[in-house]
């Protein structure tokens, strides 16, 4: 079984939550999680971002979930990094 070590998302989220509550609540998804954000660009109403997570298994539909539940919505999965059982 291959395990998720680390995705980078483009993501668009409106200006509430900020990035710092945003960014906690998608670290509160695993205690292993680290999360960083980038702001790529600001308009009006929304905000362009890149999420960079990661963990020892990440879970993307969780992931996905609580950025919806924060009104945010997932452009493009940019970059992953997957590892095989035996290299985790």
């Amino acid at each position: 079984m291959s395990r998720v070590k680390r995705i980078v998302l483009d993501v668009l989220k409106p200006h509430h939550p900020n990035v710092l509550e945003f960014a906690r609540t998608i670290a509160e998804q695993d205690s292993g999680y680290r999360v960083n954000i980038t702001v790529e660009a600001v308009d009006e109403k929304t905000e362009t971002i890149t999420v960079t997570l990661e963990g020892t298994d990440i879970q993307f539909e969780q992931i996905g979930e609580a950025i919806a539940h924060m009104s945010g919505s997932i452009h493009s999965i940019d970059e992953v990094t997957v590892v095989g059982e035996s290299q985790s």
